[in-house]
This record gives C-alpha cells, sequence and structure tokens, in this order.
C-alpha cells in the first residue's frame, strides 16, 4: 500500500445515522409519516378567499379566456412603467419608427424588390407581433440575413433577363413577378412556423446554438458588402446565386470596375462619410443622447403561390433562422428584465406575421438586433412600443413615401452596409470564445468559413450539423468517475481530487497535527465496495462506452485486462468487489439499448457474485429500466434515492457477509 493511503479505525462513516437507508419503495411512507407527524390541520378559508376562489372558477370554467390570455400576451397586463404613461416615451418609439424606415428600403434592394416594399415589411410585421409576441423589447422587420436569402431565391425565379434593355412595362411586370415571389417566400415561411406551432417544435431553438448564428450573421455580412459594391459603384451587373456566389460577385466587379459610374462613386463615399461616423457617435454617446441623431397602405394582395412548391425547401431555412434570432434576441432581454418568453408562442408570433404581411406583399422578416437596442434605449418595455413606431412609419407609407421615390441605390447600398457594423464586430469575440471553449471556436469559425464559401443556406445546415455532431462527440468522451467519502461530511466526490492542496505533510502526525500548510483532501475507501458515477446519457451511441467502462472496473470479462483511457484506476491488488453502487443522478434519458445493457450488466454482476445498487435514478429513466425488464433481475429494494442511503446499506451488506470492514483513507 502507497505511503499515501493510511488505516482508520473507522468501521462506517455513516454509523451515527438518524434514520434507515431509503429506496424507491420506502420514500412514499417515510414521506407520509413525516407529514402527519408535523402537520396541522389546514385553518379555515374566509369569506373574501371562498368568493375568490369560485369567481376565479366561474371565470376559468370554459376556458376561453385562458386561451385568449395564452394567445394574446398583450391582455395580461404587460407592466407599463411610469414614463410610459401617456405620451413619454414617443419620442423614443417615434425614433425606432423613423430609423427603421431608412432600414427597410435598403434591405429591399438586398431582397430584389422595390424599396416601398421595406417600408411594408417595417409596418405590418410590427402590428401583428405587437398583439401576439411574448417579447417585450424585441423589435421586428426587415433583416439583413433574411433579405439576403430571400434575395437568392428570388433572383433564383425569376432572374433578370438576357436582353439588358427593358422597357417600363416590362421592368413593372418583372418586378411585380419578384414582389409576389418574395410574398410566397413569406407565405411559405410563415405557414411552416405554424405547422412547427401546432407540432410545439419551440424546443428546436435549441438546435441553434450561438457561435451557429453569431458566425452565420458575420459571414452573412460579408455577403451582404460584397453583393452591394455594384451600387456603390454604379455598375449594372447580374446577381450572382448558389455556390461561391461572393466570388463570382467579386470577380465581376473587378472585370468592370473601368466602367465605374464617377456621379455613384462620390455619392457613395458622401453618404459612407455621414453614415459611419453617425452610426459610431450613437452607439457611444447614447446614454447621452435623448434621442439619436437622424442619418438614415396598400389593398391585400394574395401571393402568386405558383411557385410555392419550388420555395417550400427555400422556405425552412428562413423560418428557422427567422425563429432562432428573434427567440435568442428575445431571450437576451427577457433574462436582463427578469420575465420569460415562450417559445411555440414565438412561433405563433413570427408564423402569423410572416403569413399575414405577405398578404401586403412584405418579404420575410424577423426581430433586428439594431432596431431592438434602439427601442430599448428609448425606453420601451411593452409590445405597446410597436404599435406606436407603426404610426410612424404609416405616417412615412401615406404621406412622405413618394419623395423617397428618387433616392440613388448608392445611397440605400451605404445604408446596407453601416447596418451591418454590429454583426461585423462579432468577430471581436473570438478570443473570449476560445478561451471559454475551442469547441465552439470550431463550430463558429466553420460555420462562418462555409456560409463566406458557398452561401448562407448551406451554411447554416452545415453549422448545425457540425454543432450536433459536437454534442455527441462529448458524450462519447464522458468520465466514470469513482467516489470516495469526503472525511468529515456526508459528500461522495471523485477520487481524482484526493490530492495535497498545500505543502506535504510531516511523516509521524496525525491530521490534527499537521502544519497549518498542509491541506489534504480525504477520501475514503472500503474494501470491497465501489461507487460509480456516470454523467452522461445512456444511449445507442454510449452504451459500448458504458459497458467498456463498467467491465473494466469490476473486472468482468476481456475489458478488464485493459486501461481505460478515462476515469480512475482502480487497485489491482484490492480485495475483490462485492458490492457496486451506480449513481445515476446524471443520466438525463435512457434509451432502449441503453436499457438493455444496464439489465445485461446486473445479470452479469448476479453471475459474477456482485451485488449491484442503484442510486438516484429519475423517474423518466427508472421507467424506461423497469419496462426493459431490469425487475426480473433485481428487487426494489435495490434501488436508492441516494448515493448516501445506497452506500449506507451497502457497507451493513459487507459487515453482515464478510470480514471486518477496514476503512482506507487516500
Amino acid at each position: 500500500m502507497s505511503g499515501s493511503e493510511r488505516f482508520s479505525d473507522l468501521k462506517s462513516p455513516l454509523s451515527s445515522r438518524f434514520r434507515e437507508p431509503l429506496t424507491h419503495v420506502s420514500v412514499p411512507g417515510a414521506l407520509r409519516g413525516r407529514r402527519g407527524a408535523g402537520s396541522t390541520s389546514r385553518a379555515p378559508l374566509t369569506l373574501a378567499v371562498r368568493v375568490v376562489e369560485e369567481a376565479s372558477w366561474l371565470l376559468f370554467r370554459p376556458g376561453a379566456w385562458r386561451v385568449l390570455l395564452a394567445r394574446l400576451p398583450p391582455l395580461r397586463g404587460c407592466p407599463i412603467t411610469a414614463g410610459e404613461r401617456g405620451l413619454g416615451r414617443c419620442s423614443g418609439w417615434s425614433d425606432r419608427g423613423r430609423c427603421a424606415r431608412a432600414p427597410g428600403m435598403a434591405f429591399a434592394l438586398l431582397t430584389s424588390v422595390p424599396p416601398v416594399f421595406g417600408l411594408y415589411t417595417s409596418f405590418f410585421p410590427v402590428l401583428i407581433y405587437s398583439l401576439l409576441g411574448t417579447g417585450r423589447h424585441l423589435s421586428t422587420g426587415t433583416f439583413a440575413v433574411l433579405s439576403l436569402m430571400t434575395g437568392s431565391v428570388v433572383e433564383r425565379l425569376v432572374p433578370d433577363p438576357l436582353a439588358g434593355n427593358l422597357s417600363e412595362i416590362e421592368r413593372e411586370q418583372l418586378e411585380a413577378r419578384r414582389v409576389g415571389a418574395a410574398a410566397a417566400v413569406a407565405f411559405g415561411s410563415g405557414a411552416l412556423m405554424l405547422a412547427m406551432f401546432a407540432l410545439q417544435l419551440g424546443v428546436l431553438s435549441t438546435f441553434l446554438s450561438e457561435p451557429v448564428v453569431k458566425a452565420l450573421t458575420s459571414g452573412a455580412a460579408l455577403h451582404v458588402l460584397v453583393s452591394q459594391l455594384p451600387s456603390l459603384l454604379g455598375l449594372s451587373l447580374p446577381r450572382q446565386i448558389g455556390c461561391f456566389s461572393l466570388f463570382k460577385t467579386l470577380a465581376a466587379v473587378l472585370t468592370a470596375l473601368a466602367r465605374s459610374s464617377p456621379a455613384e462613386l462620390t455619392i457613395s463615399a458622401l453618404s459612407l462619410a455621414l453614415l459611419v461616423p453617425v452610426k459610431e457617435l450613437n452607439v457611444r454617446f447614447r446614454d447621452r443622447l435623448p434621442t439619436p441623431i437622424p442619418g438614415e397602405v396598400v389593398m391585400p394582395l394574395f401571393p402568386t403561390l405558383d411557385e410555392l412548391p419550388r420555395i417550400l425547401a427555400d422556405s425552412l431555412p428562413i423560418a428557422l433562422v427567422t425563429f432562432a434570432v428573434s427567440t435568442s434576441l428575445a431571450s437576451i432581454y427577457a433574462d436582463k428584465y427578469s420575465y420569460t418568453i415562450d417559445p411555440n408562442q414565438e412561433l405563433l408570433a413570427h408564423g402569423v406575421s410572416n403569413l399575414i404581411s405577405s398578404l401586403f406583399s412584405c418579404f420575410p422578416n424577423s426581430a433586428t438586433l439594431a432596431t431592438t437596442s434602439l427601442l430599448v434605449d428609448a425606453g420601451g418595455n411593452t409590445q405597446l412600443a410597436g404599435l406606436f413606431s407603426c404610426m410612424v412609419v404609416l405616417a412615412v407609407l401615406l404621406w412622405l413615401g413618394p419623395f423617397f421615390y428618387y433616392l440613388p441605390k448608392a445611397v440605400l447600398a451605404c445604408i446596407n452596409i453601416s447596418s451591418m457594423r454590429q454583426m461585423f464586430f462579432q468577430m471581436q469575440e473570438l478570443p473570449r470564445l476560445w478561451h471559454i471553449s475551442r469547441v465552439d471556436f470550431a463550430v463558429w469559425m466553420v460555420t462562418w468559413v462555409t456560409v463566406v464559401t458557398l452561401n448562407v443556406d448551406l451554411g447554416l445546415a452545415v453549422g448545425v450539423v457540425i454543432s450536433m455532431m459536437t454534442v455527441v462527440c462529448r458524450t462519447q468522451r464522458v468520465q466514470c468517475l469513482a467516489l470516495g467519502l469526503a472525511e468529515g461530511t456526508e459528500l461522495y466526490r471523485p477520487l481524482r481530487e484526493s490530492r495535497k492542496v498545500g505543502g506535504s505533510a510531516k511523516e509521524g502526525r496525525s491530521d490534527s497535527q499537521d502544519a497549518p500548510d498542509s491541506q489534504t483532501l480525504q477520501l475514503l475507501q472500503v474494501p470491497g465496495l465501489c461507487i460509480l458515477s456516470y454523467p452522461t446519457p445512456l444511449y445507442f451511441a454510449t452504451r459500448g462506452q458504458f459497458r467498456h467502462i463498467l467491465e473494466w472496473h469490476l473486472g468482468l470479462g476481456e475489458r478488464s485486462k485493459q486501461s481505460p483511457k478515462l476515469g480512475s484506476l482502480p487497485d489491482k491488488g484490492a480485495e475483490p468487489i462485492r458490492v457496486v453502487v451506480l449513481d445515476f443522478s446524471g443520466i438525463s434519458f435512457a434509451d432502449a439499448a441503453g436499457a438493455r445493457e444496464v439489465v445485461q450488466l446486473t445479470r452479469r454482476c448476479q453471475d459474477a457474485g456482485i451485488c449491484l445498487l442503484l442510486a438516484q435514478c429519475n423517474a423518466l429513466v427508472l421507467e424506461t429500466l423497469t419496462r426493459a425488464g431490469l425487475l426480473e433481475r433485481m428487487t426494489p429494494d435495490q434501488l436508492f434515492v441516494s448515493v448516501q442511503d445506497a452506500a449506507a446499506h451497502a457497507l451493513e451488506r459487507l459487515k453482515s457477509t464478510g470480514p471486518k470492514i477496514c476503512t482506507v483513507w487516500v
């Protein structure tokens, strides 16, 4: 035995316990006994409380009012601060509406539709989301990534004719077809989100991790920048779509660079010289400025659905990006201001928003970071802020819209580029992400390179697949930990934590006589008892690793001769294991393959004369194990509610069936 191990005369670490070990069978009786001993009779209800309970029962019995409250969050009584009462915040809301006007028109250029339809998309979706959304601080409208993805679909379905010169009538017909295609994409994505809401698939938002979303938006920002170069230079070039579109656009721009328009170049330079400093001032002095510095109705028409079967495949990634970006942004502000959002209700809100707005020739929309940040800084705390901003956009549509008809495309392109500022600055987080998690850093880089090299759709798919693969790989690299009892506590800690914290202990002294600078984390091991923790889901992909690790720790089969790479090393010269406790608190779920593996392990332990005890197994996993036939191999008395109870039972079993226990401090 090594010098770091010492013997003790302790018979049991829980010899002074106050109760018998609890199994899953004995828990209900123990709870009933404690409740009966300490419970008191309930005080009679007062008349007022009884009246309130009866009124509440009568109010909610039909269920219609509850459904209405669930589907129309503003009716729940959103908190309105004193600053929002009256017209105190109207200036901030009008700023949001005014600032949504220019990006809306500019993002219409990315969608390949006339700029006025960007104003429509800044009005109708905001109005609808204000009634259905749960994000109190969320601002919806045009979004650069969605506009870019929609524009690729529109250009593929309605390409520019080979003959460059079009008459005015032909140009109007081409624009009408493109508007119909964009509205059809919005209709399809809205219908898909409503179908996801009907299936309660709000949990899908978890599959788009934060590195994937940020890399997607940063890569898309580079696509936006390159796609606006022809408009900045005054070049009339066809839009490139498909894989490697970014490099095709750069090659076309370099080829036609000699034909650039000096007038457009001058307008672009002046616009960027104005917009970039103004946005920087708004960001740096947002707390000191009372209002940001300004830098920048139709009849329903059913969209053309002839191309709907062809665009459904393109509508799916648009719907996923809409949901992921909006939900993640809403969650950020919900955590900051201490309220909750409902992902399924967000699916309904954005689905209805896209579906209904498509009837007014709008293209796909989602939450936007820039206008949401502006709305929060202006003091908006409820969904009512969206209604007031709609009034400003409506005024622009009715009275000021014609004045923006002759706005040069170069100005709109400059607005698009300056709006990408925050997306480009997301790359500043890469060093911190490398420090926190290199796996997430790798996911970020792979997603970004794929988006830039290929296109946004494929980049999204690759990012999701890589992110899910990392989750599976992490479950494959789990450490099965051997546990020991920490000295002076009832806590079981991994044996690898038994280490010297300070200087070396002086020989010949007891624990109480050690030098003050020598602190040793001492863990108790009982010969013949093995306590193991397996902290990962047990399913078809991890069952092989589970079998390999348990065989090695328990000395079963051929695997016992091989040393696993993970976990702690048992002492081959120690007493053979007679009782093993498996801590299942880290197993969140188990499938049929994993459950059968546990049943087979139970049978092999019985054949080897080892008593197997399960501890802290949650109800879902226990139900799966029971259906797989676990109780045919062991009794309910071998299922314990905690590791402490299972260890106490194991010590009693070892004391009654074997020689005197000699505990070992490691």
